[in-house]
């Protein structure tokens, strides 16, 4: 069954093992369940857009556990990708989607692949974008560890003193900024987002890149060029298409900031993915 036709969001929230999800959904039409990255709210993957509303799609989001205006889970620890996934099921169940396309960037991308690997039946298409989970615990756990901390004991300040300068080009460093602080005032329980923090990054989404050889189902990967999204690197983007059978990796054009970024852009190359899901569109994003 699809969600109700509507033009404006209709929120929802929805009780996952001891955690309250919030949601909203809008549009018509094949549903499309978004699913951001580590620190983002439900914002945070189309940026507003609602090209894909306009194209024909519902549009359901929600704010993973301890983000935005979900409620933190009581267990500290109960941040795994597998309950992030579970989540999404919850969600889907709530709105009485059965099968939907999963849009995810970063540790959204993770959950999708998850939810991919899991429930391979309720996913009709993929769309990946900016992945940075390789089937394996981070490697510098100190890094995470720290932007935990500082969120928890400093607030977002403390945070933004942990992650430091922004390895991006110096002409962009500040927008960086603004827009980190702007995304981590957006979160109603910091303590949920300092948890996760800590317990995401020991998480594994999957085991190992040779899980991805298991997907069968049509993707699309959206990568981004280190110079501007170094904690994203394209090399991971590129493994991810290797592996994927029949999937395809769009990347933004050399010198532009990320597709992953722009919203509009980004929904315009989604939706002609989803248009003709077996044909793949060009290798190099449109410039806007």
């Amino acid at each position: 069954m699809q969600p109700k036709i509507v033009k404006s969001p209709i929120p929802f929230d929805v009780l996952s093992s001891d955690v309250r999800l919030a949601g909203e959904y809008t549009g018509s039409g094949p549903p499309i369940l978004l699913l951001h990255g580590l620190t983002a709210t439900r914002r945070y993957v189309l940026h507003g857009s609602q090209t894909l509303v306009r194209d024909g799609h519902t549009l359901i989001s929600y704010d993973a556990r301890g983000h935005g205006e979900s409620h933190p889970a009581t267990d500290p620890d109960a941040y795994t990708y597998d309950l992030l996934a579970d989540d999404a099921i919850a969600v889907l169940d709530h709105v009485e989607v059965g099968q939907v396309v999963l849009i995810g960037q970063s540790m959204g991308a993770a959950t999708a692949i998850n939810i991919a690997l899991r429930y391979s039946e309720r996913v009709r298409a993929l769309v990946i974008i900016t992945p940075a989970h390789i089937g394996a615990p981070s490697a510098n756990l100190a890094h995470w560890d720290a932007l935990s901390n500082g969120l928890l004991t400093g607030g977002v300040d403390g945070f933004l003193a942990a992650y430091g300068t922004p390895q991006v080009p110096e002409r962009m460093r500040e927008t960086v900024r603004t827009v980190m602080r702007q995304r981590l005032e957006r979160h109603r329980y910091p303590e949920g987002v300092a948890a996760a923090l800590h317990a995401i990054p020991r998480s594994m989404a999957f085991n190992g890149l040779d899980a991805l050889n298991g997907i069968d189902i049509p993707t699309l990967i959206v990568g981004s060029r280190d110079e501007f999204d170094p904690d994203h690197p394209l090399a991971i983007a590129e493994e991810y298409a290797t592996r994927i059978s029949g999937s395809h990796l769009v990347v933004d054009p050399p010198g532009q900031s990320p597709l992953a970024w722009r919203g509009g852009s980004l929904s315009r190359v989604v939706s002609a993915f989803l248009a003709a899901p077996n044909q793949h569109p060009e290798s190099t994003a449109p410039g806007s």
